[in-house]
């Protein structure tokens, strides 16, 4: 459990990690988690858990964390978000850990405008646990942040070190969407000084063009740069997109008819 200051959320995030041993399904080079090795979440101490979970809405909303924490202007509980240290729908428990959220969501009578948030590569989607767990947070106010960031098959091995195909890709957002809001989340950086290349770009639209030709009813992009230094090996390759390259790369995405949350 972890409450952080989210510029992405605008506000303050209360982060729960399902993968304190460090383990993800994919190795993004731009990961800010040490040490991180492949494999899925450990299991799920639920009755920890629940405990930590409300302990912390105690502090944050009767106690003096805001005061001590945060700035004036994030003094906002935006939403509760499901993150961490790997691949969170890797968890057995995933569905458990929903019901656990929605209750405590109830008895703190929290406001409705609080999300529950699901940042997630998306490619457990297909697990019919996980679609259990997704549809029981579409009663929570949801949405689902999943993650593309490259569009060819060369570019997701460099950057995600993952063999996933678009056309999983694509049917796993077919069952995503309709469960709960789900946006596109797209971390865009240089690679030895270079942007991701004009036919990388141009694959990256189509894909999404696909996507609104089929109606699969994604929200829109979370497009944003590297905020914190990588601690993966090609750390010292990657350096953040200058501001005009991805203001261009968000007209680009609108004129699509989508919408964009830029944070670069």
């Amino acid at each position: 459990m972890y409450p952080v200051i989210s510029r992405r959320a605008g506000g303050v995030s209360i982060g729960i990690n399902l993968n304190p041993n460090n383990a993800c399904n994919w190795r993004c080079i731009y990961c800010q988690v040490p040490n991180l090795k492949r494999g899925a979440a450990p299991r799920i101490n639920l009755d920890r858990l629940d405990t930590e979970l409300r302990y912390f809405l105690r502090e944050i909303i009767h106690g003096d964390f805001m005061e001590q924490h945060v700035p004036p202007e994030a003094r906002k509980i935006r939403d509760i978000a499901l993150s961490g240290n790997g691949e969170p729908t890797s968890a057995k428990e995933f569905e458990q850990v929903i019901d656990l959220i929605g209750a405590a969501m109830k008895d703190f009578d929290l406001p409705d405008d609080i999300k529950l948030v699901l940042i997630t590569n998306g490619s457990l989607v297909f697990r019919s646990a996980v679609q259990a767990g997704i549809g029981k947070m579409s009663q929570l106010n949801c949405e689902v942040w999943f993650k593309f960031d490259r569009a060819s098959t060369a570019e997701r091995q460099r950057v995600n070190n993952s063999r996933i195909s678009l056309d999983k890709i694509r049917n796993h957002l077919r069952i995503a969407a309709p469960l709960c809001s789900t946006w596109i989340q797209t971390c865009v950086f240089q690679i030895n000084g270079e942007p991701p290349s004009d036919t990388e770009v141009r694959a990256y639209l189509q894909f999404l063009s696909s996507l609104i030709a089929e109606r699969i009813p994604v929200q829109g992009v979370l497009l944003y740069g590297i905020a914190r230094p990588s601690l993966q090996p090609e750390a010292p390759e990657l350096s953040r997109v200058c501001p005009p390259w991805l203001t261009t790369l968000r007209e680009k995405i609108q004129v699509l008819g989508l919408s964009v949350r830029l944070n670069p």
